[in-house]
């Protein structure tokens, strides 16, 4: 099979022909037809934000594909099932992966397989944030902060279906655009520095996800309901904020990685997004495209500014035939 790796921290990611993997009596083989990029990944690769890896690395987290082999001990999944993995053993970028039960899910028919590599870390980031972090209801206002990546626009579709109110940022016009055929209610540039107040005359907001803390939060906390409640889902370097904002409106910030999600959330995510895939709402827009080889410019490419979607590796393309949307 062909796979990517990195020999360390920093390594240039090369494609290359390794053995065929093997599944033990406690794992599921699967064939990989897409692989999700997320910013994570490429942390991982780098060795920062207190990442770090086993080398000879394979990046990636999330894939979608069909089952190979299955081994003597997993129940509940079977071969040539189409799944997709919220996690690997082997890594994501590569022909085959690994997985253990735990990590792999049914992939519903409705999605395409370049759409299931985008469940396992958007939007069950997404879902936990919205849900199990801010306990959003039916009728509260949520305000999406940066929403044109891949956790954005999950969080939109998934707000969208619980009956919330949908503010949104993004900082191009292709990206407002975007937000708004995704059913946002009203969007704004969070690169014009009238954005802010745009926001307040349109209503209070009870939740905000932030994927920019270090450069929006202390702005945001005057938007906040009385009880609202802030999700830092991403962040860059450090903050000043003025706690009376908080005091003032009995408001909290909470951080949030979907790392600390237990068995018994990732069951109750997982199980939600089959049923939105199913029933229509869940549906990744997928933003750019690559060939397995180019897996380094799609590294490059997720942690650049205006997001437009998510970023996948399509393993069944090649570098002539990719499309970069």
């Amino acid at each position: 099979m062909q796979a990517i790796q990195a020999q360390f921290h920093g390594d240039q990611l090369k494609l290359n022909q390794l053995p065929d993997l093997v599944a033990n009596q406690q794992q599921v083989l699967i064939s990989v037809k897409a692989a999700g990029v997320n910013p994570v990944d490429t942390y991982i690769v780098a060795g920062s934000n207190n990442y770090t890896a086993n080398f000879p690395h394979t990046p990636g987290k999330d894939a979608a594909g069909v089952i190979i082999a299955v081994g003597a001990d997993v129940t509940g999944l079977s071969l040539g099932q189409r799944v997709y993995c919220a996690g690997t053993l082997s890594g994501a970028s590569a022909e085959q992966c690994l997985a253990s039960p735990q990590q792999v899910y049914p992939l519903s028919n409705h999605l395409s397989f370049e759409q299931g590599a985008c469940l396992g870390t958007p939007y069950a980031t997404a879902w936990r944030a919205l849900f199990i972090r801010a306990h959003a209801q039916a009728a509260e206002t949520v305000f999406i902060h940066g929403a044109s990546g891949g956790v954005g626009l999950a969080a939109i579709q998934l707000a969208k279906a619980a009956g919330c109110r949908v503010f949104a940022s993004a900082g191009s016009e292709a990206g407002l655009a975007l937000l708004k055929q995704q059913g946002a209610d009203v969007v704004v540039n969070h690169h014009q520095t009238q954005h802010y107040q745009q926001l307040q005359q349109a209503g209070g907001v009870d939740v905000i996800l932030e994927m920019l803390a270090n450069q929006n939060l202390g702005d945001d906390l005057p938007l906040l309901n009385a009880r609202g409640r802030v999700v830092v889902i991403g962040s860059r370097g450090s903050v000043e904020i003025n706690p009376r904002d908080l005091m003032a409106r009995d408001a909290c910030i909470m951080g949030m990685a979907l790392a600390h999600a237990d068995s018994a959330q990732l069951k109750q995510i997982h199980t939600a997004l089959y049923a939105g895939a199913e029933a229509g709402f869940v549906r990744p827009v997928i933003g750019q495209s690559f060939a397995l080889a180019e897996t380094s410019a799609a590294h490059q490419a997720v942690m650049q500014a205006g997001a437009h979607g998510n970023i996948v590796i399509d393993t069944q393309q090649t570098k002539d035939t990719v499309s970069h949307q």
